[in-house]
């Protein structure tokens, strides 16, 4: 995954953070809640190999708190593409 790619998942998990952190009961819930909903198994294997080998780097708290409370993806749902070939 390029750094570009983890860039904008960070991005859109701290955007989704913003929006429930306001909200004035659970906003982990409320975080966790929607990304288990709405985000393909691929994007949340990426999130937790992002958190495991940096730590969360650029997550916001409790983004982090609330992405750490969901069962890690099985790896079995990530369904990956076949490399397309180069064209010139």
């Amino acid at each position: 995954m390029s750094h570009n790619s983890m860039a904008r998942l960070v991005y859109m998990a701290n955007q989704i953070g913003k929006f429930f952190e306001v909200q004035k009961h659970g906003p982990v819930e409320g975080i966790a809640k929607h990304i288990k909903a709405f985000w393909d198994p691929r994007m949340r294997a990426q999130m937790e190999n992002h958190i495991n080998a940096t730590g969360g780097e650029g997550l916001d708290p409790l983004v982090l708190q609330a992405l750490k409370t969901l069962p890690p993806v099985s790896r079995t749902d990530v369904v990956v593409a076949p490399e397309q070939p180069l064209h010139h």
